[in-house]
C-alpha cells in the first residue's frame, strides 16, 4: 500500500532570501541531523543571467533500524538523490529526491517547495508531498513501513529546530535582511555547468562541498545553494511568535485577534477556509495549530489530504476543517474510513436537508416549557457546558406532544448551537475549543423513564448523532443517579461508540460538590442552584407534559416527514367492550427475568392485572362459537374468542393461578397515583391503585419463577348489571380503548452495573469498563 504525506502550508516571518541563507547553512552536514552523514553535489548549472540555479546533491543517511534488519540489509548508508532548483527571479525553491538505495524493493519520493508568501511579500511559505511505496524488503515490509513513517514524522518536526537554530546564527553573524535578486544591467553571466565525476565523487566532495558553503555564506546576493534532502528534514517552519504582522503596515496582532481573522464569518460545517489557497485546498500550520490544536504531522497531512478528497467531491463549499477533523479523530485518523463515514453524513444532510431545517428551526412551546436542558456557562477548560435534567423530563409526554421527530429536530438543533458555541469559545479564548461538556443529572430517574418506546427514540437519536456529529463533547458527567440507573445504562451503552462510551463519567457519592466532584470540571461559581451551587439557572424544572398538548393516538408515530426513526408503531391497540378482556401470554423460561408494559387509557375505564399460572400455558383450547341469538348477544358481551380469557373459569386465585401484581383500576376524573413497583406473589394492598382517563402507565415485575405469565386488562365496571335491559345497554353504551406495548428483558440485561454504582464514591470514574461486567453482578432488592 502506498502511504502519502502532504505538509501544510508552512509560514516563515521573514523574507525568502533570508530563509534561503538559513537554509544552506545546513550543508553538508549538519550536527543536529544525527541520521544525516553527509552530502555531495554531482552537478550544478547557472542560467545565463544567473536567475535560475540547479544544485544535485547525493545524500548519505545513517540506517536507523534494529539490528536483525540491518543486518539482511547488509549495509550501513542509504542514498538520496536530491535536485534543488532556485529560480531567484521569481523568488522560488522547488526540491525534488528520491531513494537511490533498494530502489526497485521500495520507492520514496518527495517534493518540497518555498515561495513568497502571496499576502505578505516579506513572508516565506514551504509546502511539502512525499509518497512511500513498499513493494518488496525481504519480508519486513511492514516493519519497515512504520519505521519510515515514524522517522519521517519525527525529522518533519525536528525541521523547524534547525530553521531556527540557523537564522539565530544569522542575527548573530549581523545578518538581518539581504536584497533581492536583480536583473543583470550590463553584462550576462556565461552559463555554468559543473559536473564532478562519479569515480572522484568521495574524494573530492569533502572540499568542494566546504568552498561551496563558504562562498555561499559571504555572498552579498541570496544563496545559491540548494538544501539537503534527507528523509522528512525538509519540512521546517519558525517559530510561532505571539504578535504576528498580516500585510505591511497592519498593526501586530494577539492571538484572539488573529483567530478572529483566520475564522472571519465562518459557519460551522460550511465555509471556504480562511488562511488557505482556494485553488489548491491548502492550510497554514499557523491556523491548525491556533484554531484546531496541536497536531503531528501526519495527522496535518490527513486533514489536508480529506479537505482535497472533500472540495473534488463537494464542488462549491466545504465542511469546516473542524468538522473534517471530528470525523478523522473518530475514525483515528484513518483516511479511508474517515472518508467513508463523512461521505455518508453528507448525504444525509443534503437528503434531509439539514442546514435548512436547521435554519429555520423554532422549537416548538412545549419543548421551550418541559424540556429540562439548556446551555450553562463553561467548564474549567473554556468549554461549552450543557446542562441535562433528565430525571425531571418526560419522555412520553415530549414523544407524544412533538413526535419522534421533533425530539431529534431539538437534539440536531442542540447539536449544531454547541459547534457555534465552539467556535465562538475558540475566538474568545484565543485557543483552540472543538468539542463542549455535558452534565446530565439524574435525580428523579424512574421506571417512567424506561418506558420502551421512549428508549428506542433515544437509541435512535444516538445513532443518529454518533454517525453525524462525531468527537464533538469532552465528557459526559452523570450526577445523583438512583438505583434504576443501571438498567437504562445497560440498554443505551451497547449502542454507543466504545471510543464516545469512555468519556461518560459517574460519580457515585452525594457529595458531589466536594474534591473528585464538580469543582473539578467546572468553576465553583458556575455550580447551578439545584445542585447546591450560587449560579442561577435558566434551564427548565420540566415536568410532566399536559395531556392538552399531545398529539391524537392515531398520529404517534405519523409525524415523520424529514428524518424518519422508524418504519412503523411499536402500539398495539384495541378497544374492549363490557365484559371484554385483553390478554397477553408471556412464557418466562428463566426466573429473573423482567416483564415490563407501559399503556395509555385512551377511553373509559380499565382494570389492569399481572398474572401467573401454576401450570404452564402451551397453547389456549379452541372453542366453539354459539350461533344464532346466543352468538349475536356472545358478541355484544364479549365472548368472542379474541377477547377470551386464558384463565379458566373454573380455576381459583391462588391455587391454579396467582396474582403478582396488584390490580390496577383507571378511573374517569380519579387523581394520579403513579405505579412503580416489583411486586411478589401474594402481595396484598390497602387499597387499588387508580388512575386517570388518558393518563400512561408504566411498571415492570421481576419473575420468581419460570412459566406462564399473563398481562390482562379488563372493561371495568365499578357495580353489577344484572337486569335484562343491560344487554341493549351494552349495545348502545361506548367502548374502552388502550394504546400499549410490553416488553421481556433477560436477567443478565436487568441486573446492570449495579457494582459500578457501588463503588464509585469519591470522584467521577467511567462506567464504561464495567459495562461488560454486569451480568456477572447479583441483582439488588428494589
Amino acid at each position: 500500500m502506498v502511504q502519502s504525506y502532504q505538509s501544510p502550508v508552512r509560514v516563515y516571518k521573514y523574507p525568502f532570501e533570508l530563509v534561503m541563507e538559513a537554509y544552506v547553512r545546513r550543508f553538508p552536514k549538519c550536527d543536529m541531523i544525527p541520521i544525516m552523514a553527509g552530502t555531495d553535489i554531482i552537478s550544478q548549472t547557472t542560467s545565463k543571467d544567473g536567475a535560475l540555479i540547479k544544485v544535485s546533491r547525493r545524500c548519505k543517511l545513517h540506517v536507523e533500524a534494529p539490528y536483525l534488519l540491518k543486518k539482511i540489509m547488509g549495509v550501513e548508508y542509504i542514498y538520496f538523490v536530491q535536485t534543488n532548483v532556485l529560480d531567484q527571479r521569481n523568488r522560488t525553491l522547488t526540491i525534488e529526491a528520491y531513494n537511490e538505495s533498494f530502489s526497485s524493493r521500495v520507492g520514496i519520493i518527495e517534493n518540497c517547495r518555498y515561495t513568497v508568501h502571496p499576502e505578505n511579500s516579506d513572508w516565506t511559505c514551504f509546502e511539502q508531498t512525499a509518497t512511500l511505496d513498499i513493494k518488496s524488503f525481504f519480508g519486513f515490509e511492514s516493519t519497515v513501513e512504520k519505521i519510515a513513517m515514524k522517522q519521517y514524522s519525527q525529522n518533519i518536526s525536528k525541521g523547524k529546530e534547525i530553521i531556527e537554530y540557523f537564522i539565530e546564527e544569522l542575527r548573530k553573524d549581523g545578518i538581518t535582511h539581504l536584497p533581492r535578486w536583480e536583473e543583470p544591467s550590463q553584462k550576462t553571466v556565461p552559463e555554468i555547468c559543473i559536473t564532478k565525476d562519479s569515480k572522484k565523487l568521495e574524494n573530492e566532495s569533502d572540499s568542494s562541498s566546504e568552498e561551496m558553503e563558504g562562498r555561499d555564506r559571504t555572498s552579498s546576493t541570496p544563496s545559491t545553494g540548494s538544501r539537503e534532502l534527507q528523509l522528512g528534514a525538509s519540512a521546517t517552519n519558525l517559530p510561532i511568535i505571539d504578535k504576528i504582522n498580516l500585510h505591511e503596515g497592519d498593526a501586530f496582532m494577539t492571538d484572539r485577534t488573529y483567530i478572529k481573522w483566520c475564522l472571519g464569518n465562518l459557519v460551522p460545517e460550511e465555509v471556504d477556509n480562511s488562511r488557505t489557497d482556494r485553488d489548491n485546498n491548502k492550510l497554514d500550520a499557523d491556523y491548525i495549530k491556533r484554531c484546531l490544536g496541536d497536531l503531528t504531522p501526519l495527522q496535518e497531512s490527513r486533514l489536508i489530504q480529506l479537505k482535497k478528497w472533500v472540495a473534488e467531491l463537494q464542488k462549491g463549499k466545504v465542511p469546516s476543517d473542524s468538522c473534517l477533523l471530528r470525523f478523522l479523530r473518530a475514525r483515528d485518523f484513518n483516511i479511508e474510513k474517515a472518508r467513508e463515514m463523512l461521505s455518508h453524513s453528507l448525504i444525509w444532510r443534503k437528503r434531509n436537508q439539514i442546514d435548512k431545517m436547521m435554519s429555520e428551526y423554532q422549537a416548538p412551546q412545549v419543548v421551550k416549557d418541559y424540556f429540562p436542558g439548556g446551555w450553562h456557562h463553561q467548564d474549567k477548560e473554556g468549554r461549552p457546558l450543557y446542562l441535562l435534567r433528565l430525571g425531571q423530563m418526560d419522555v412520553k409526554g415530549l414523544v407524544k406532544s412533538v413526535g419522534e421527530e421533533g425530539l431529534l429536530k431539538h437534539t440536531l438543533h442542540i447539536c449544531e448551537e454547541g459547534l457555534r458555541l465552539t467556535e465562538e469559545a475558540t475566538v474568545s479564548q484565543g485557543c483552540p475549543v472543538t468539542t463542549w461538556t455535558l452534565l446530565v443529572d439524574l435525580e428523579g430517574l424512574n421506571m417512567r423513564h424506561l418506558w420502551r418506546p421512549g428508549i428506542r427514540t433515544l437509541l435512535k437519536i444516538i445513532e443518529i448523532v454518533e454517525a453525524n456529529y462525531p468527537e464533538t463533547m469532552s465528557c459526559v458527567l452523570i450526577i445523583r443517579a438512583p438505583r434504576v440507573f443501571p438498567i437504562l445504562w445497560t440498554l443505551v451503552s451497547t449502542f454507543i461508540d466504545d471510543n464516545t462510551r469512555s468519556k461518560f463519567l459517574f460519580y457515585g457519592g452525594n457529595d458531589y460538590q466536594g474534591s473528585g466532584g464538580l469543582i473539578d470540571y467546572m468553576p465553583k461559581e458556575n455550580i447551578p442552584d439545584f445542585l447546591g451551587g450560587d449560579c442561577k439557572s435558566v434551564v427548565h424544572e420540566g415536568g410532566l407534559v399536559p395531556k392538552s398538548m399531545y398529539q391524537p393516538g392515531e398520529d404517534v408515530d405519523g409525524t415523520r416527514q424529514h428524518i424518519p426513526l422508524s418504519d412503523q408503531s411499536i402500539y398495539h391497540s384495541v378497544s374492549l367492550a363490557r365484559s371484554q378482556v385483553h390478554e397477553v401470554v408471556l412464557l418466562i423460561e428463566e426466573p429473573g427475568s423482567v416483564i415490563c408494559w407501559d399503556f395509555d387509557v385512551m377511553k373509559n375505564d380499565v382494570s389492569f392485572s399481572v398474572l401467573r399460572t401454576k401450570v404452564p400455558i402451551t397453547h389456549r383450547p379452541e372453542t366453539q362459537s354459539p350461533t344464532g341469538a346466543m352468538g349475536v348477544i356472545d358478541a355484544v358481551m364479549g365472548s368472542d374468542d379474541q377477547h377470551r380469557s386464558a384463565i379458566e373459569k373454573t380455576w381459583r386465585e391462588g391455587h391454579e393461578y396467582f396474582r403478582v401484581e396488584p390490580q390496577l383500576i383507571c378511573h374517569d376524573g380519579e387523581s394520579i397515583q403513579y405505579h412503580e413497583r416489583t411486586g411478589h406473589e401474594g402481595c396484598g394492598m390497602d387499597h387499588q391503585p387508580v388512575y386517570h382517563e388518558g393518563e400512561s402507565i408504566q411498571g415492570s415485575h421481576v419473575t420468581s419463577h419460570m412459566g406462564t405469565y399473563i398481562l390482562q386488562w379488563r372493561y371495568y365496571e365499578s357495580s353489577q348489571h344484572t337486569s335484562p335491559l343491560d344487554i341493549i345497554d351494552s349495545i348502545t353504551a361506548p367502548k374502552s380503548k388502550i394504546m400499549y406495548y410490553y416488553e421481556t428483558l433477560k436477567s443478565a440485561d436487568y441486573r446492570g452495573s449495579m457494582t459500578s454504582l457501588q463503588s464509585c464514591q469519591s470522584g467521577f470514574s467511567s462506567l464504561s469498563s464495567n459495562t461488560n461486567k454486569s451480568a456477572t453482578s447479583s441483582c439488588p432488592s428494589r
